[in-house]
């Protein structure tokens, strides 16, 4: 892969955290789960040629938005982990963690990275995330808070992976007679 195709993949990922950020409202010490099929990135079936090397790419990119809000990134690792998470444990200072470490061929390439580079990375096997960015279709919407919404971005793809986003919102109880706070939609 090229230097402007990595320039390019970075831009896609930075412009995507960016708008799921506002859109969703996210705010600092809330969780975004992300889910990264590096091969998909470049145009390959999901789990067939893991790339180390892109996977950081996208990860930096994504960092970079989330530690100037303060928001914490939770890396989904591949069904090989039983899609795991590696989260900063200051993230989750009284998680139930679990002991494994990822490896591109069993964790995937970007929980791999992100391990590498949170500053004390642990994994978990559960998490209710604040809102979530799936590239390439890795199935993270079993670790989001109960009520999902889904956010169209400007962003269709991130290099050859299509993506998909959504944030959460508080359930609506009450029934009919029930009023409800408008800035939670």
């Amino acid at each position: 892969m090229t230097t402007i195709e990595k320039e390019r993949i970075a831009q896609e990922a930075k412009s995507a955290v960016e708008e799921l950020c506002t859109v969703g409202g996210l705010r600092a010490g809330q969780i975004l789960v992300v889910g990264c099929s590096t091969s998909e990135v470049c145009g390959a079936k999901i789990g067939t040629d893991s790339a180390p090397d892109v996977a950081k790419v996208v990860l930096d990119a994504i960092l970079s938005v989330l530690s100037a809000r303060g928001i914490f990134l939770a890396a989904q690792c591949c069904e090989h982990l039983n899609r795991a998470l590696i989260v900063e444990r200051r993230a989750f200072p009284f998680a139930d963690e679990v002991n494994v470490v990822p490896a591109p061929k069993a964790g995937g390439s970007f929980a791999t990275a992100a391990y590498a580079a949170f500053e004390d990375p642990i994994a978990v096997e559960f998490i209710s995330a604040d809102a979530g960015l799936d590239i390439g279709g890795t199935l993270i919407g079993m670790h989001l808070k109960r009520v999902a919404v889904p956010v169209r971005l400007a962003v269709k793809s991130i290099g050859c992976a299509p993506i998909i986003a959504a944030r959460v919102r508080p359930k609506f109880i009450g029934g009919a007679r029930a009023q409800y706070n408008e800035k939670l939609l």
